[in-house]
């Protein structure tokens, strides 16, 4: 029974405790207000332990440098003609590189929840008032973060090595938003990994088994009809490639698509159009299995 005489509320447990809230919001603070912490405390998780997120990015420079540099006279010959004829390999790897950082950030994301686990940090934070949504939010924005920084520092060395951005600025930032909305999918992959596998080591085994073979089997380092036939039809559904070609379109100011014949909307849209619907459509499907199966651990490490 409450005592409405001295103004307190005694939702009492039998065992002497409060009652805890029900729902998904446990605490006062805002939504936003849980959104910012969880973002500060990954930004700062980073920091403190660099070596992912440097690793993610100096992998594909030397992807740039060495492909440019070695491959780039008899790649820039392969490519006359063509939807991409009349470049250098430079601009036309460029694309691919930034998509590539992309990839390697994301898988970034599922090492980073497999640490919480593997030092109690997950199960902690869940018991902790506030929401949950904000929490992998949170989470995930600050891995978009470091995804904007580090495809704008290739898209800059690109451009000190030769590549051309045709579309400039504005189309240097528009690669960047494919870059995001590419890395969606592998940002819930990884998860999923990291859920179903709760161990680091598979995680990241995982993330770089499918990375690498994803990343030859598409239009990333060489166009679509310089390629054995049995590579163009995976790459007709390799997600990489759509990736890939719409950065690619931006950066070459015209239609690149070749795995997808699109007329209908003219010019570079015939690529951006059928491009942002594939990942946008891959992005739902892994993220919904993604926050499925993180609301389900979640209940688990709860109880």
């Amino acid at each position: 029974m409450s005592d409405n005489t001295t103004g307190h509320d005694d939702s009492v447990r039998a065992d002497g405790g409060t009652a805890r809230p029900s729902g998904e919001r446990l605490s006062g603070n805002s939504f936003l207000g849980d959104f910012w912490v969880n973002f500060v405390r990954w930004n700062i998780k980073a920091v403190r332990n660099p070596f992912v997120v440097v690793g993610s990015l100096v992998q594909p420079i030397i992807f740039l440098v060495l492909f440019t540099q070695v491959f780039g006279q008899v790649a820039t010959g392969a490519l006359s003609g063509g939807s991409t004829g009349g470049i250098t390999y430079e601009t036309f790897l460029l694309p691919a590189i930034a998509m590539q950082v992309s990839l390697a950030a994301a898988a970034g994301s599922g090492i980073g929840l497999v640490n919480d686990m593997e030092e109690g940090l997950f199960e902690k934070t869940l018991v902790m008032p506030m929401s949950r949504s904000a929490m992998f939010l949170g989470k995930t924005a600050a891995e978009i973060l470091r995804i904007v920084v580090q495809i704008a520092i290739i898209l800059a060395l690109g451009t000190v090595l030769g590549a051309n951005v045709a579309t400039g600025f504005v189309g240097a930032v528009g690669i960047i938003l494919i870059g995001i909305l590419f890395s969606l999918w592998f940002i819930a992959l990884s998860n999923i990994f990291a859920v179903v596998t709760k161990d680091q080591e598979s995680t990241i085994i995982g993330a770089n088994l499918l990375q690498f073979p994803l990343l030859f089997v598409s239009t990333a380092f060489l166009p679509l009809s310089a390629m054995p036939g049995w590579i163009q039809t995976v790459a007709t559904f390799n997600p990489i490639t759509y990736g890939v070609d719409a950065a690619r379109a931006l950066m070459l100011d015209r239609d690149v698509m070749t795995v997808v014949e699109v007329t209908r909307f003219g010019g570079i849209w015939d690529t951006l159009v059928p491009a942002v619907a594939v990942l946008l459509a891959l992005d739902i499907a892994l993220g919904g299995i993604a926050v499925y199966l993180l609301n389900r651990a979640s209940s688990s490490d709860v109880q």
